[in-house]
């Protein structure tokens, strides 16, 4: 038997395979035996260690020397370490990517533990009788969880895994004798991301942006409807990694309406709040659209650390549904101003009047900056890739802040039409007679500091604004 060695700090270290870690931990005897702290959350959390949320606990024993097992990639992450005995364990990358046949050994007794991402392949074996092997991991077994397997042959010439006791004098299984060889072997590919709302604006430019991607799910209200969060059951969530609410309640106005105002409360918050139990429970990254509505407007410009203000039941469903969503460990909200897509808005709106001759009547206190759905979903991908911060951004177009009318304006004379043809008024004016019209935060601009400080540059709104005029008459 080994010597077990103590006085070791506890310490993570890297490894040849991306997201595996090797852990010391710290093991304290004396002569009735050892203790040691095989899981400490906190303290490897703060040390780098993913904060994987384990949910079951399995021991394999192990009776005698040269036990083989492996190699075996789930669909789960790992935290192996031994309670007793000692094991030699090998790892090979079996993901999709780069790092595909990286492989890494070394031995493990009470004082090691080792991290294992999902699809990694993972095999040990014992090099003392009576070994207990155990390991955590971030979903539960299940007979259907075998077909998303990956196995590799423990003899497998390219990995060339220098194991102790050769195989053929160990104890194998006959199926880990028949896997197949690495050049067999099909690489596990990255959970899947999933957009619900796939027919709004958002979930529209989303499919446009990721148009050559495979992994992406797009699901309709049709197919998984905030309103009745029943529906979010039917989803095989362990096959995700990221889900993005594009889905919303937007009329304003209709929102202030008791229908509305419980379609607002069950699709801007009840159905977030949902979604945000969900990602917590599976490890996901939820990301969430929300609305400068969530301000009241007194500021000229809206940071991320400003206390929610709203001032209607749209504005105030959505800083509900802020709230929840802030409540899951892995999320991104942003929060957006005046958004521009594919379909009717403000922007096609003035065009089709100019067109028509017609000469509106626009707002002209209310200031704030268009954000087109192309350039909030291009802030969304980036944001994924770059694996910024989590939390709140704000994200809109950039340039000068402007009018409803500055705005109004610019559409007709990039549509060939005079601009003088908008007449401003005051929000007060405008709305003067009319019953049911919610308040309106009379600044809307958002401070874009913070989404830019992790390398991301919003275009000049009047810049997209001129491109997107130009499409609507080609």
């Amino acid at each position: 038997m080994a010597k077990l060695q103590t006085g070791k700090a506890l310490n993570i270290r890297e490894t040849p395979i991306p997201g595996f870690k090797v852990i010391d931990l710290p093991v304290h005897g004396d002569n009735r035996g050892w203790f040691k702290e095989n899981w400490q959350r906190e303290k490897m959390a703060a040390l780098g260690l993913p904060d994987f949320g384990p949910v079951q606990n399995n021991i394999s024993f192990n009776a005698t020397v040269g036990v083989t097992r492996g190699i075996h990639a789930e669909p789960w992450d790992k935290y192996i370490s031994v309670a007793t005995g000692r094991v030699f364990g090998a790892w090979v990358d079996l993901r999709e990517g780069p790092s595909f046949g990286a492989t890494y050994y070394c031995e493990i007794d009470p004082s090691v533990a080792v991290f294992v991402p999902r699809g990694v392949g993972n095999a040990f074996q014992a090099l003392e009788e009576n070994t207990a092997y155990t390991y955590l991991v971030n979903d539960h077994w299940s007979a259907e969880a075998q077909s998303d397997y990956t196995f590799l042959n423990l003899a497998d010439e390219t990995a060339d895994i220098p194991w102790p006791i050769p195989l053929s004098e160990g104890e194998l299984s006959t199926k880990d004798e028949t896997h197949p060889r690495l050049a067999e072997v099909e690489p596990m590919k990255p959970k899947r991301t999933l957009v619900v709302g796939a027919n709004g604006q958002l979930g529209r430019a989303l499919a446009q942006l990721w148009e050559d991607r495979d992994d992406v799910d797009y699901v309709a209200r049709d197919q998984v409807d905030l309103a009745r969060p029943v529906t979010l059951e039917s989803v095989s969530w362990s096959q995700y990694g990221t889900v993005i609410n594009a889905a919303a309640y937007t009329a304003v106005d209709g929102a202030e309406t008791p229908e509305g105002r419980a379609e607002a409360w069950a699709v801007n918050a009840a159905g977030p709040a949902a979604l945000a139990r969900i990602a917590t429970q599976h490890g996901l990254c939820l990301v969430h659209v929300s609305s400068d509505y969530v301000f009241d407007g007194e500021r000229e410009s809206h940071d991320e650390l400003e206390d929610f203000a709203p001032l209607g039941v749209y504005g105030q469903s959505k800083a509900a549904g802020d709230l929840a969503v802030a409540t899951t460990p892995a999320h991104y909200i942003l929060r957006t101003s005046w958004v521009v897509g594919d379909g009717k808005n403000f922007v096609t709106t003035m065009a089709t009047l100019a067109e028509k001759g017609i000469d509106p009547t626009v707002v002209a206190d209310q200031f704030g900056r268009l954000t087109f759905a192309s350039e909030l979903a291009r802030a969304v991908d980036h944001l994924l890739r770059s694996t910024a911060d989590y939390g709140a951004y704000n994200m809109s177009n950039g340039g000068e802040v402007a009018s409803w009318a500055d705005i109004a304006a610019r559409v007709f004379k990039l549509s060939g039409h005079d601009p003088a043809r908008v007449s401003p008024v005051s929000t007060e004016e405008y709305y003067a007679g009319k019953m049911g019209i919610a308040p309106r935060p009379l600044n809307s601009a958002l401070d874009l500091a913070k989404v830019k400080s992790t390398g991301f540059a919003p275009e000049d709104q009047f810049v997209a604004l001129a491109r997107y005029v130009s499409s609507l008459s080609s």
